[in-house]
């Protein structure tokens, strides 16, 4: 297995939210993320870029997991095991905004869990809300098979993320990483409709000091964006 199928990565691109009910909003912006594979999380070294300290980028663990600042990677081994989900024993990849600034709202992060030949079998979409609340949503084939691109996993919503839809229903996932672009869909499914359609996508590109200053030029002030985005897209 090449290791650069797990280098650490820029993920530049765009997403997309399409509301169909009560009111039809459509809207697409620029999106930005990391993916950090957690076995190197500890010796990563990117000017720019602090772990688990301040930078003008910074991921921490605080923000991920348990959230106490506890490390990733046995935590994550450890929600595996408790699913018997033994089949992912290999890499997994953590896809998330970081700090910037030293502030973060982040609304979903990915943990993409792979097996020692590198098929992914597991995803964990760990959400959060404007309130500061958190949920984690583990998605895997109920025969633990490799997840490839197209197929779609499914969990019943029982988090409070959107003043416009109630606690029930479900997401419906589908994840692909093709030629360097990476790319997730997740429907919200309730009353046998599609009630909100939110496509994320980015290429990927090598972590670097310059990757990370070319993020700044384009998008200074993310995280604060995500914020006021959520807000704006509310009222209309």
């Amino acid at each position: 297995m090449s290791a650069d199928l797990f280098a650490p990565a820029v993920c530049m691109g765009a997403v997309m939210h399409e509301r169909t009910r009560p009111v039809h909003n459509r809207f697409i912006y620029p999106l930005a993320t990391l993916r950090i594979p957690l076995s190197r999380l500890d010796g990563l070294r990117v000017p720019l870029l602090g772990v688990d300290r301040p930078g003008l980028f910074s991921l921490q663990s605080r923000d991920h997991g348990a959230r106490n600042g506890a490390p990733l990677l046995p935590w994550i081994r450890d929600l595996l095991a408790r699913h018997g989900l033994v089949e992912a024993d290999g890499e997994v990849v953590l896809q998330t905004m970081p700090r910037m600034f030293g502030f973060l709202f982040n609304p979903v992060s990915f943990w993409f869990c792979h097996d020692r030949q590198g098929g992914l079998r597991a995803v964990l979409a760990e959400v959060s809300n404007t309130f500061g609340e958190h949920h984690n949503y583990l998605v895997a084939h109920p025969d633990h098979r490799p997840i490839t691109a197209g197929d779609e996993l499914t969990a019943c919503k029982v988090f409070h993320v959107s003043p416009f839809f109630p606690v029930r229903g479900e997401y419906r996932f589908r994840f692909a990483r093709q030629g360097g672009v990476v790319s997730t869909a997740i429907d919200y499914w309730e009353g046998g409709h599609c009630q909100l359609a939110t496509r994320l996508s980015g290429r990927e590109q090598p972590l670097s000091g310059r990757a990370l200053l070319a993020w700044l030029g384009r998008l200074p002030l993310m995280s604060f964006g995500v914020v006021a985005r959520i807000h704006w897209q509310a009222l209309r």
